[in-house]
């Protein structure tokens, strides 16, 4: 196992986005659990009571755990710019990141807008944050570039086969966001199938696409899947959440 993680995850230069993405998710779990344990005492009429598990107020303000997430990312870059440390401390500093990126992404909410919906319907922004923000730490993890090209795709395709497979990449990726499929477009640009699948499926109805090129029957038959796909991702969103 040692060497197993020496050869593919340290030689790789993969050991921070592995570890970022170990603090994350154990964060937002804990994160939800503690959460979902003073939302439900809440609910009940309890109250704090003598439980250890409560609300954080510093001078009578109620301080979310974004701001202690906005805290550590901020010190955790400074630090990892500042000193450029190696091993262990860029693994320590990756973990506190995703650590800090997990309690801040879970009120993504909250920034976007500036009152407590952490429980309501808009609340559900952070879980698709959440989502989005683990994606992207999968692909970092794997090593895919930016726009999903390699240096052994250059070797074998050569500059202008590159170039040519660049063009028609980025040209459905954009597609893909114009037919209102924003994180879809935005996670294909490294993953080229995924942005390729988005820009051949139908377009959501009320994006660009659809109401520039669709007649009314493919809308109608838009309409229909967006609705399928909208209670396919609540019922994950409320599986991340721990709602349900």
């Amino acid at each position: 196992m040692s060497d197993w993680y020496q050869t593919t995850i340290v030689a790789a230069g993969r050991a921070p986005a592995l570890w970022l993405l170990i603090g994350f998710v154990l964060t937002y779990g804990s994160t939800r659990w503690v959460t979902l344990r003073i939302h439900a005492r809440q609910e009940s009429g309890a109250g704090d009571g003598n439980s250890r598990i409560k609300d954080l107020h510093i001078g009578g303000v109620h301080v979310h755990h974004q701001v202690w997430g906005i805290l550590l990312v901020l010190l955790t870059g400074l630090l990892e710019f500042r000193f450029r440390p190696g091993s262990p401390w860029v693994e320590v500093l990756s973990v506190l990141f995703g650590a800090g990126a997990a309690l801040a992404l879970d009120e993504f909410a909250l920034w976007l807008h500036l009152e407590d919906v952490y429980w309501s319907e808009e609340g559900r922004k952070s879980i698709d944050a959440v989502m989005l923000a683990a994606v992207v730490g999968l692909v970092l993890l794997v090593g895919s570039s930016p726009i999903g090209v390699d240096r052994e795709m250059v070797a074998t395709s050569g500059v202008w086969g590159t170039a040519v497979a660049i063009v028609v990449h980025i040209g459905y990726t954009i597609i893909c966001l114009l037919k209102g499929k924003i994180a879809t477009g935005l996670i294909g640009l490294p993953i080229p199938l995924l942005a390729l699948v988005g820009a051949v499926r139908l377009a959501q109805p009320s994006s660009f696409w659809a109401r520039r090129f669709y007649a009314e029957r493919k809308m109608v038959t838009a309409v229909r899947r967006h609705q399928r796909t909208l209670r396919q991702r609540d019922r994950l969103r409320d599986l991340l959440s721990g709602t349900r």
